[in-house]
Formats: structure tokens, C-alpha cells, sequence
């Protein structure tokens, strides 16, 4: 079974959360607020009602869609994947984002200056 979900935008990139969680002022984190804020918004993407737990393993392919190649890869991607895996939970697409549930993923990057956005396509396998 394969799925595919697109996510329309550019995200945050792993130096900013890791910035944002550096100015927390008491119990309240500006990084969290940013990572509730962007998990809400891809779950408006995940479709209503699919879950994928107990069919297999997940494989996820990210292909990143940025407006230019000024960022560092691993800030492309490093936030997006914690923010979508927990979304992906949140959804009640799958039980937990563990390695019991995540068999992998893979990363392509491109360049879309009209249209940014992260397709993720979803393989359930063994």
C-alpha cells in the first residue's frame, strides 16, 4: 500500500527550532508552540480516517520542494521529519513513530520557486 500526502510550504528549518527552544521563558517554549502550530497544519493533509497501523512497517520518502538552495540539507529536513512522524501519531495513523512502526525513509530535495511543499509518499512494508 502506498500513500502520498503533500504538504504545501516551507517549514521551519532544525536551526530555528533549535533557536526557538533556547529563548523558553518559564513553562512556555516557543519551540513547542511552533512544533503544535506545524503539526496542526500538516494533519489538515493527512487524510481523514487512513490508518496504518498493524499492515506493516512504514517507509516514508520525503521530497522537499524548496524555493531556492540556500539552506543546509539537514535543516531542510531534520525538523519536518519530527513535526510529520508526530503529526502522523497525532492522526492516528500509526501507534507510535518508534522503530517498531518506522522501517526507514529517504530524502530528495528540489527546487520549486513558485510552489514550495514536502510530498511525502508512505509504502507500508514488512
Amino acid at each position: 500500500m502506498i500513500t502520498k500526502i503533500i504538504v504545501p510550504g516551507r517549514f521551519p528549518s532544525l536551526n530555528e527550532f533549535i533557536d526557538a527552544n533556547r529563548r523558553k521563558r518559564g513553562n512556555w517554549s516557543p519551540g513547542n508552540a511552533m512544533k503544535q502550530k506545524d503539526q496542526r497544519t500538516i494533519r489538515q493533509y493527512i487524510p481523514k480516517g487512513l490508518r496504518l497501523e498493524g499492515k506493516g512497517k512504514l517507509f516514508l520518502e520525503y521530497t522537499f520542494f524548496e524555493p531556492n538552495t540556500r539552506r543546509d540539507l539537514d535543516n531542510v529536513n531534520g525538523y519536518f521529519h519530527k513535526v510529520f512522524q508526530d503529526a502522523l501519531v497525532e492522526a492516528g495513523v500509526i501507534d507510535d513513530d518508534d522503530q517498531k512502526h518506522i522501517r526507514g525513509m529517504a530524502d530528495y530535495f528540489e527546487v520549486d520557486k513558485k510552489y514550495p511543499r514536502v510530498e511525502v509518499t508512505i509504502e507500508v512494508t514488512k
